[in-house]
């Protein structure tokens, strides 16, 4: 099958493209604007194969897009690329907007007029796989619910709102002109190659550096951790396997507290990285509680259910184990994320 990955660059993006050049068969289009959060350094051990080509391409430029599609010919578009940061959201919304709204529906179309031209042998095995969030479902609360496929919407944040938007975009493009469609949500992510500006390599690499480790408000919210090779998986058995104009949720079974998130790190790295900076006694002594973001949702939690039960995936990893491979990743990995905090990273972009 011939993947055309949108956002291919980013975190979740890159994990994709490198599971499916190395553990499969298929082939891959990379298509990323390159924003900030795009880095090409997370695909050099995928770069050179032939199962795999880049454009440096931004889904709200319909022409181009356009030529990019019909070139390529794709049997699946899963769509990643996205504005994700929360923090981000709140300070400039506008850019959310237009990539995760605008640029949803630019897409749409590019992909429905591309569709449209297919010979029924492969318009039959066309899917247009949309990659959200469990943000879109808003705040669970202290109670122990979980959300499920059926939720309802009830974003709290600029992000979460333009996602819910292009998450209804998609299912209006599946109902009214029959787009083969398929839409994942998934709990919040952490692994290799994650940009530095979210909560676990933030709090990884301030700890390294001595730096203070903030933690909003009283650090009790709490997220369903999902590894992003777990999700990878999940997304392509999704887009081969899924069902057309099905939703599922992807999630990884393991609750936590950002507080305790936090202490988990600190344990693993006095282990791992015991040698610390001079003025640090215990990693821990470093964090430090900030006043909360506004909008902040207390609690997040998936219902994962249905796609095991439908489709048999299950994440392979847990928090511990998890965790264990990102801290020790992010430890050998250094050049990859010094590239990334000095801005190195940009240089080979075509733009």
């Amino acid at each position: 099958m011939k993947f055309a990955i949108t956002g291919g660059a980013g975190f979740i993006g890159s994990a994709v493209i490198r599971h499916l050049i190395e553990n499969t068969a298929h082939s891959v289009l990379n298509i990323d604007k390159l924003t900030y959060a795009g880095n090409l350094d997370s695909l050099v051990s995928v770069a050179n194969a032939d199962r795999y080509s880049f454009s440096q391409t931004d889904i709200c430029d319909k022409n181009s897009l356009r030529k990019v599609i019909k070139d390529f010919a794709p049997d699946i578009i899963m769509h990643l690329a996205a504005e994700s940061h929360v923090d981000r959201s709140i300070d400039g919304p506008g850019d959310f907007i237009q990539t995760n709204i605008v640029g949803t529906y630019c897409l749409l179309e590019v992909a429905r007029q591309y569709w449209d031209t297919l010979e029924d042998s492969r318009k039959s095995i066309f899917r247009f796989h949309h990659v959200s969030t469990d943000e879109v479902y808003g705040d669970l609360g202290g109670s122990d619910d979980l959300f499920q496929e059926t939720t309802s919407y009830d974003p709290s944040s600029p992000y979460s709102a333009s996602k819910a938007s292009s998450d209804h975009l998609v299912r209006a493009w599946q109902r009214t002109f029959g787009l083969p469609t398929i839409i994942t949500n998934c709990s919040n992510n952490y692994g290799a190659y994650q940009f530095p500006e979210k909560l676990i390599p933030h709090m990884i690499l301030n700890a390294l550096a001595g730096k203070p480790l903030p933690v909003y408000g009283d650090g009790q919210q709490i997220r369903d951790w999902l590894h992003v090779d777990d999700h990878a998986r999940a997304l392509c058995k999704v887009a081969l396997d899924g069902k057309i104009g099905e939703t599922y949720n992807i999630g990884g079974h393991n609750e936590k507290a950002n507080l305790s998130v936090v202490h988990t790190i600190c344990a693993l790295l006095e282990e791992l990285a015991p040698e610390k900076p001079a003025s640090v006694k215990n990693y821990s002594d470093l964090i430090e509680f900030v006043k909360d973001r506004p909008g902040h949702d207390v609690r997040y939690a998936i219902d994962a259910g249905k796609i095991e039960n439908d489709l048999g995936w299950i994440p392979e990893e847990t928090f511990e184990t998890g965790m264990r491979k990102t801290v020790l990743w992010y430890l050998k990995n250094r050049t990859w994320w010094q590239r990334v905090l000095s801005g190195d990273y940009k240089l080979e972009r075509l733009g």
